[in-house]
This record gives C-alpha cells, structure tokens and sequence, in this order.
C-alpha cells in the first residue's frame, strides 16, 4: 500500500481497520492510552499484533501522512482535531470518524482547514464488528469526494457521500442513533419489566417475529458497549438541541445505557437472555426496582 496512513486512537475500530485491511507498517498510530504506565504495554502490545507503527506523539504518528482517521472517544474529538491540526501537512485528508454532534463536527475542521489540511465528516453506520472493513461510511464536506475516494483505496468498501455540507454524514448518524439506541434502551426497561412482572416469555412472544433474538443482542450490546453509547448519545442529546428538538426520550436513553454499560466491570458476558436477566435482577436490583440514583435519572 503507497498511502501513508495515521491513526489517532486505537481502539476497537481502530483494531479492527489495521487488522482487516492489513495496513501494518503503512499505518502510523498514536493512542494517549501510551502516555500512562498502567495503559501503555497493552497498547503497544495491540500495535505489536496489527504490526502498524506506534508512536509516542501525535506529530511522529502525522509525519507524512496522506490521510488521518480520528477514532477516538467522542469527549476526545476536539482534542484530537485541535492537537492534529499543529502537526498536520499540507493538504492531508482528515477524516473524522467520530460519533459527534454536527455542529461538533463543524468546530473541528475549522480547526483542520485553518491549519492546511482537509477535513472529511465520516460517520461509521453500524458496528465496526464483524463488518470491519465492509462497515457502511458516509461521507460529507467540500472534500467528501476526495475523501471517499481515499477511504476506497485504503480498504473500504462500501463508501457513499451524504451531502456537500460538514455535518451532513454526522447528523445522519445522530439522528439515526435516537431510534437505535433508544430501542436498545427500551428493550433493556421492557424486559426488566417483564422479568420483574413474570411475563417475561409472553411478552416476547406478543411481539413476535424474532424478539427473544432482537432482546438478547441488544442486552448484548448496552452490557458491552454501553458507557461508548451513552457518550454517543450525549451528543445526540446536543445534535437534538443544536436542531431545536428538546431530547426527552433521548436523555432517558443516556441513562439506560450508561447504566448498563457500568454493569459487568471486567466481568464475562453472560450467555443466553435468560442468563443475562438472572444476572441483572440478582447482581443489580437496583436496575429492576427503579432506584438509579435520581440526580442521573434526572439528567
């Protein structure tokens, strides 16, 4: 691969870019997870398997780089757009990858644009796994179709541009993110519900089709990855705002799903939806009789 690519955060999607499209040492990355004792050997032991090229500042990671993928945490956005612009080249594509409101999107690359380079509001559709590399991308700005067009040649697959307007890709997401977080979330309330109350079976079956499948994956997903989801959601809620729509189902969403990303803290997953009810109504009760702290209910 000729294109010099840099990564900002290496997390899951990160992880799963590098090793999918086998970038190894065409990829340079730069994770602040390296700057502290505790965090830094499994970082570095992650840029040793993907064999990509970790660095210990964001400028070694830029140096050269064609194009840079920001994947880091949505508090981290800014940070990591404002920091890159110091050390960024000329006319390098920045393609923000970041799950962020669109007027967050907007604050960034005046950051990126004023400093040379050229910024690429990228939202990512739907899990980075199992897609990887197949995960649907949308992509908008005045440099969306450079940008697609780079993203093409480092391995993805199915790219599509959204608009000419930054923020047009992530106001997509966002809003789309109100209905499927937010089934998430209530699927969570219905079935603690429906355990508390007994009915558990017959409240799935009510709904039909395939709901006992639909129930667990989304146990699976607020258990798994619910703390990135309600930071996610959190810029909904400012996407709602920015929008002039008071986020009322959206805010409760936060906190479903915060709550249940707090839950198993290390803890294997548990197999099956009954299992994963079991746990939650004999580990946290609180879940189940309503006593979430109400300063956080109330956010």
């Amino acid at each position: 691969m000729s294109q010099r690519i840099a990564l900002i955060g290496f997390g899951e999607a990160g992880r799963t870019f590098a090793g999918a499209a086998q970038w190894r040492e065409a990829a340079s990355v730069f994770d602040i997870k390296t700057l502290s004792n505790a965090t830094a050997p499994a970082m570095q032991a992650a840029y040793a398997a993907a064999g990509v090229t970790g660095c210990e500042t964001l400028a070694q990671a830029l140096d050269g780089a064609e194009v840079v993928l920001s994947l880091v945490t949505a508090d981290q956005t800014p940070i990591a757009a404002q920091a890159a612009a110091k050390s960024l080249p000329k006319g390098a594509l920045f393609c923000d990858l970041n799950s962020v409101s669109p007027g967050t999107k907007q604050r960034n690359a005046a950051a990126v644009e004023a400093a040379g380079g050229r910024y690429v509001d990228v939202a990512v559709m739907s899990p980075v796994q199992p897609a990887a590399m197949n995960v649907p991308l949308l992509v908008a700005g005045p440099h969306a179709e450079a940008g697609a067009d780079m993203l093409r040649s480092i391995g993805f697959t199915k790219v599509s541009i959204s608009g000419g307007r930054i923020g047009d890709a992530s106001a997509t997401k966002m809003v789309r993110s109100v209905m499927v977080k937010g089934i998430e979330a209530l699927t969570a309330e219905m079935l603690l519900a429906a355990e508390q109350a007994g009915v558990t079976d017959a409240v799935l079956a009510s709904l039909g089709g395939d709901w006992a499948q639909k129930a667990d994956y989304n146990l699976d997903r607020m258990l798994a990855h619910g703390l990135r989801r309600a930071a996610e959601m959190e810029e909904v809620v400012v996407t709602l705002t920015e929008l002039g729509i008071e986020p009322l189902m959206t805010r409760g969403t936060v906190v479903r799903q915060r709550a249940m990303g707090e839950l198993l803290q290390g803890a294997a997953m548990p197999e099956d939806l009954k299992t994963k009810l079991a746990y939650l109504a004999g580990r946290h009760p609180e879940l189940v009789s309503g006593s979430i702290p109400p300063d956080e209910a109330a956010a």
